[in-house]
């Protein structure tokens, strides 16, 4: 019994050109899990990062996305999508 999406999912253009520079079997997990986050934005594993009210972070791997959760309008936005070692400059 799959739910429907809760939340409104939107990608920044600047996340589409942050994927183009990741292999291809890593963007689809990628994906999937932002994809997961329109119907639970606070999965398991999910981090709210300091110094901001809205601010999430989820480990895909060797990846991290992270993204802007706003309850009050059911929105999800996907801010950026890096390597965890370029992910916080």
């Amino acid at each position: 019994m799959a739910s429907s999406p809760t939340y409104r999912l939107e990608w920044r253009k600047s996340v589409k050109k942050d994927l183009r520079k990741i292999p291809g079997r890593e963007v689809a997990k990628i994906v999937a899990t932002a994809a997961g986050l329109a119907s639970d934005p606070f999965p398991h594993g999910a981090v709210k990062l300091t110094g901001s009210e809205h601010v999430w972070r989820v480990r895909v791997g060797d990846y991290r996305v992270i993204y802007e959760v706003f309850t009050t309008i059911r929105l999800v936005g996907i801010d950026r999508v890096k390597h965890r070692k370029d992910v916080y400059r």
